[in-house]
């Protein structure tokens, strides 16, 4: 595949995936790139950051830009923080996807809408098509988005059943530059394992505990050493308030060990290696509001 990656057709560029939260974007990139790399659970707002998940064919390279759902409640420094992550995004990329699931446009959908580009190719990409049953279902659907916005396209995709990846990738090609790949062919991402690793534990904490945790929980991976074929792990997870603590570590430290037994199963299988895992809780009070407090973390 090496030659291909500098031919004259061959094609690449960035590709943004927005959305209202909770519409599945974390799961169509993982799907893409046929591996998990964005974490996902039902939690508004599981992703934070801004990944970068890179897919390479024989005549293109997608940069996948995995963003945070747009969020029009709870306007905190944090929620700010994730708008502007998503707005400046737009701003970046050749090509945007814009997911929905099979259904009218919500207020969240219609905020989002109001975001996109006119000046960039931008696909409606329906996913969750499978619960629809017959696509003829969908054309009264993509009827009343044409009236919205001009879209470049309209395809409809299961991200979790794999139903019509290839076709979404042929779409977006389309509108990619002619141009030689930017990242090698077995490159993933953009991340370091250290993110990685601290994303896998706070996506546990959110499967796990639900709608009982608060939003204002982050990982932070406090010493990270990879010793031959073993990974040593040391992670924090940051909560809000003293009284968040025993919910996360649970009746004798079951749910966290729980947590840690996961994520580090997450671990071994995206690292190809050992995994020793410890993991924590910790409080930082007021961290989701405040600047400084975000940028130590990352944001």
């Amino acid at each position: 595949m090496t030659d291909s990656l500098t031919d004259d057709d061959f094609r690449c560029g960035t590709v943004a995936i927005v959305g209202r939260p909770n519409v599945g974007k974390s799961t169509l990139l993982n799907h893409i790139l046929g591996l998990k790399l964005a974490i996902t659970s039902r939690k508004a707002q599981t992703t934070r950051h801004r990944l970068l998940g890179i897919h390479t064919t024989e005549d293109a390279q997608y940069l996948f830009v995995d963003t945070p759902g747009f969020q029009q409640k709870h306007i905190n420094a944090l929620n700010k923080t994730l708008n502007k992550t998503v707005t400046q995004v737009l701003t970046e990329v050749d090509v945007v996807l814009f997911v929905i699931e099979p259904m009218k446009l919500g207020e969240a959908d219609e905020l989002v809408l109001k975001l996109l580009p006119k000046n960039k190719p931008v696909l409606l990409v329906v996913n969750k098509a499978d619960l629809m049953g017959d696509k003829g279902n969908l054309l009264p659907l993509i009827q009343d988005f044409d009236t919205l916005f001009p879209f470049a396209g309209i395809v409809p995709v299961s991200a979790k059943k794999n139903l019509y990846l290839d076709e979404l990738l042929s779409a977006i090609r389309q509108h990619l530059p002619e141009q030689a790949a930017i990242y090698p062919e077995d490159e993933l991402t953009d991340k370091n394992e250290r993110f990685l690793a601290a994303e896998l534990v706070r996506e546990k904490v959110f499967r796990l505990l639900g709608d009982e945790v608060p939003y204002s929980v982050t990982v932070e991976i406090e010493k990270f050493e990879t010793v031959k074929n073993l990974r040593r792990i040391f992670a924090a997870i940051i909560v809000d308030k003293e009284s968040q603590k025993p919910m996360i570590i649970g009746k004798g430290g079951e749910k966290l060990k729980q947590i840690s037994t996961e994520a580090r199963q997450d671990m071994e299988k995206l690292f190809g290696s050992k995994v020793y895992l410890e993991t924590w809780v910790k409080v930082k009070g007021g961290w989701a509001d405040d600047a400084r407090a975000l940028k130590s973390l990352g944001f």
